[in-house]
């Protein structure tokens, strides 16, 4: 059965919330999203350079998502945004599959992967690390339990990473 993230606002775990627009969007896109048989992973807002982007990332369960259904949910948001004018700038909509190497920002995405490698940049290093790859072993209160290769554990709060993917070797 599909389901959608349940993004969370700011609070105390200091984990990155979505903004009033991503929130929004979001509410927006699940409906859409689970009328196709998927979910949505995550929503971003970003101004890169001069212009401002909307990324809807959308998955399945299983095998994945298609570029059929990606269309799909898009032309639908689309419209459904034209109607609502929700946002004063001109954007660019981009529906998407997050990808191999997923962000994860949410509570529920740490959760779904607990047991996984993971990519964490950080802001100021640890052990002399600004990058570090390891177990994600647990995620409470904004607070992520990283497991290293000799078993040692690091925990970091979400907050003072720049960034937590899911590692992918090629």
């Amino acid at each position: 059965m599909p389901h959608s993230f349940r993004f969370s606002h700011a609070g105390k775990g200091g984990y990155m919330a979505l903004s009033k627009t991503e929130r929004l969007v979001s509410d927006m896109a699940v409906p859409i999203a689970e009328g196709v048989g998927c979910y949505i992973y995550d929503v971003e807002f970003v101004k890169e350079g001069s212009a401002w982007y909307l990324r809807v990332y959308a998955d399945r369960e299983e095998g994945g998502i298609s570029l059929d259904e990606c269309e799909e949910i898009s032309r639908a948001l689309s419209t459904e945004l034209d109607k609502a004018d929700p946002i004063s700038q001109n954007y660019f909509l981009e529906v998407s599959s997050p990808g191999i190497e997923r962000r994860l920002r949410e509570p529920a995405h740490f959760e779904r992967y607990i047991g996984s490698l993971v990519d964490v940049g950080l802001y100021k290093p640890i052990d002399g690390e600004k990058y570090i790859t390891a177990c994600l072993s647990g995620y409470a209160d904004g607070v992520i339990t990283l497991r290293r290769d000799d078993g040692s554990e690091i925990k970091v709060n979400q907050s003072d990473t720049s960034s937590v993917k899911l590692h992918f070797e090629f």
